[in-house]
């Protein structure tokens, strides 16, 4: 293993990770009824998990698409240009082939750099690209185990997408996560709240230290994994897996978890809570 480095993919990789996602996303459920419930996000049915996805996309597309970066504008955005109705599944379906399109033509016509609103720290439309590759990614996962819940039309995730996932997850998602700021102090001072996350097929690293502070879970900018850190605990599995873990999606293999078991549920704890579907 070596010193943790960016994940991050080139602005084309994201770019079709969207793409292909979304298309792989529709082609699942084409045939699926829009009233067959989502194994994966059991509040849903199928034709709320379409419309969940276009939504997004569309919505999204018009933040960049208008270069919006004012919380005002993309507040006029969400009354103006709402995502059209559909009377049937065929049409939701279609909806989102056009939201998809939207976005991905938006993505590509605006620099990485530029400016844009987010509901993150990061306001650029780099954040925009990112999340949404990831996002169609979780949902074509969904979309799939729909269509097939014993996994047979399951398609598999891009390594580096994965590795870039868990990246995400950790840095970014797990500080809206509620249960964040409710981390538990146990008396454990910092050196045994740290566990490190192994992506196995990729050799990516993570170092976190679990609780207490203002949120929760924090990440370090570099990991040696050199033996000059010991963690209390390990977390090892394919990116695939850890990423479908965090996101409370089916991993295909097995997660290992070592060490101080405690902690390492604590850091499940607090990513259950994560916001969103």
């Amino acid at each position: 293993m070596s010193e943790h480095t960016s994940t991050g993919l080139t602005p084309d990789r994201y770019l079709e990770a969207i793409e292909s996602n979304s298309a792989r996303f529709a082609e699942a459920l084409t045939d699926i009824p829009g009233d067959a419930r989502v194994p994966t996000c059991p509040a849903w049915n199928t034709d709320e998990l379409i419309h969940h996805l276009a939504v997004v996309q569309h919505f999204w597309g018009g933040v960049v698409r208008e270069g919006l970066t004012e919380k005002a504008q993309v507040d006029a955005l969400r009354e103006h240009d709402p995502l059209p109705g559909a009377e049937s599944h065929e049409a939701l379906l279609e909806l989102l082939r056009d939201a998809t399109a939207r976005l991905v033509d938006a993505l590509r016509d605006r620099s990485p750099d530029e400016p844009a609103w987010s509901w993150s720290p990061e306001q650029t439309v780099g954040f925009v690209l990112r999340r949404q590759a990831h996002e169609a990614c979780i949902h074509r996962m969904d979309a799939e185990l729909t269509a097939a819940p014993d996994g047979s039309a399951r398609t598999l995730v891009d390594p580096m997408l994965a590795a870039d996932g868990v990246d995400e997850v950790l840095r970014l998602i797990a500080t809206f996560c509620p249960a964040a700021s409710g981390t538990r102090d146990n008396g454990r001072d910092e050196d045994t709240r740290r566990l490190r996350v192994v992506a196995s097929d990729t050799g990516t690293t993570w170092l976190v230290t679990v609780g207490p502070n203002a949120s929760g879970i924090d990440v370090a900018d570099h990991d040696p994994a050199d033996g000059t850190v010991r963690p209390s605990a390990i977390v090892t599995g394919t990116a695939e897996d850890l990423v479908c873990t965090f996101w409370g999606r089916p991993p295909i293999g097995a997660i290992h978890r070592t060490g101080d078991l405690v902690l390492v549920a604590e850091l499940e704890r607090v990513l259950a809570s994560r916001p969103g579907g």
